[in-house]
């Protein structure tokens, strides 16, 4: 009988060390935001200026500004100035293609814009075109856990009041027309910060008196391929109750660690393991020592 009873207080020992492992704990998703986006073809912040000043008229038109989720296309936006060609629609841009794209979910937000083939014209100049690209394009990307990246290309020739221009890979050109004024060119601005990114395939700042004839003015800035981004907020992650026996649970000792495990969890299971191994043969041996004096008995 006293090994019988040490065979129970020795399994019975083993199970309060093995009940000492930590539990388990599930993960919960607290959800996150979804990223933002944006995307424009074409944009104008013009002043038109017509006899001496005596009359102004601002010039703000835009074409396929999008935000996500949304797609745009269309290749020729027309716009109408008092006192501009008798009050008649003139075409600001006409383009083989002129895209905006923008596109965000919680992991990623993608802003992209492109332009083929393009003119833009303002007002007083009919005949010559303000600008004419053959490709621009702008991409921004930002996705959760990258730093967000941003990028314009500009690809084959560019003429500007009819005259053709080089154009270096980034920053500014001016490009000056006797007869009929100034343009001021920045090419492939980008900016990105942790969040964040924008860029722009040009940006152009113009100052157009044809003739120096005071009869129309224009004054402002036009701005082609813009495409933006915000990253998305990654969503936070917390732990659940734990779920384990109806008990009370033991405290949880100072040293251990934040996850629940420590550098003796290895010992309680080898400790716990060997306290099962010994109440088994102790079980086998009080069986065996009961049989024997049965056998005794009835001899």
């Amino acid at each position: 009988m006293p090994t019988r009873r040490l065979a129970a207080a020795t399994a019975a020992a083993a199970v309060s060390v093995l009940g000492l492992l930590p539990a388990a704990t599930a993960q919960a998703d607290t959800g996150g935001t979804t990223g933002k986006a944006g995307a424009v073809v074409l944009r104008t912040d013009l002043d038109v200026s017509l006899l001496n000043k005596t009359v102004s008229a601002p010039l703000s038109v835009v074409l396929n500004d999008v935000h996500a989720p949304a797609t745009a296309s269309k290749t020729a936006l027309s716009a109408t100035v008092d006192g501009v060609d008798g009050g008649r629609p003139f075409n600001v841009l006409r383009a083989d293609v002129a895209t905006a794209r923008a596109a965000a979910d919680k992991q990623r937000a993608e802003g992209y814009s492109n332009l083929v083939n393009a003119q833009v014209h303002v007002p007083g100049l009919a005949a010559v075109p303000l600008i004419t690209v053959e490709q621009v394009t702008s991409k921004a990307v930002c996705a959760v856990g990258k730093r967000p990246t941003a990028h314009s290309n500009l690809l084959g020739s560019v003429s500007v009041l009819g005259q053709k221009v080089t154009l270096r890979t980034s920053g500014t050109t001016t490009v000056d027309v006797p007869s009929l004024g100034q343009v001021r060119l920045d090419l492939s601005r980008t900016a990105t910060t942790s969040r964040t990114a924008a860029a722009t395939a040009l940006n152009l700042k113009v100052s157009v008196n044809p003739l120096k004839l005071n009869v129309s003015e224009v004054e402002g800035q036009v701005t082609l391929a813009r495409a933006t981004c915000e990253s998305p907020v990654a969503a936070a992650v917390e732990p659940s109750p734990s779920v384990g026996s109806q008990t009370k649970p033991e405290p949880k000792p100072e040293h251990l660690a934040e996850t629940g495990g420590s550098s003796a969890t290895p010992y309680l299971v080898a400790g716990g393991a060997l306290l099962l191994a010994v109440g088994g043969g102790a079980v086998v041996l009080a069986r065996r020592r009961r049989a024997a004096t049965t056998r005794g008995d009835a001899a």
